[in-house]
């Protein structure tokens, strides 16, 4: 499996501020390996982010995007010590999920 999400969150007046690193390879399907051959697409298609199981934030992803996906965002509502779960499913079935308290 995959290494940890990497999530900081930290409230700054009423908005919570959530920066996560997500460790993944995200081969688009494009590249050629040494030996010639196209090395298939691999690529985080859904991220989700919960706080106390409400949906704050959530995306589908193509093959565009890099590897080890930085993304951030905010939010209104979180409290110093709630915790933020970050959940991403690839188009290989992989999925993961992260949690961390918010600061």
């Amino acid at each position: 499996m995959t290494e940890a999400t990497r999530i900081r969150a930290q409230v700054q007046g009423d908005r919570t501020i959530v920066r996560a690193l997500l460790a993944h390879e995200m081969e688009s399907g494009q590249r050629r390996d040494s030996a010639g051959r196209i090395v298939p697409a691999w690529f985080i298609q859904h991220v989700q982010a919960t706080h106390e199981g409400r949906v704050v934030m959530s995306a589908y992803w193509g093959t565009a995007v890099s590897k080890n996906p930085f993304v951030q965002f905010s939010f209104k509502g979180g409290k110093p010590g709630d915790k933020l779960a970050i959940t991403w499913v690839d188009n290989r079935g992989a999925k993961r999920t992260d949690e961390a308290a918010i600061a």
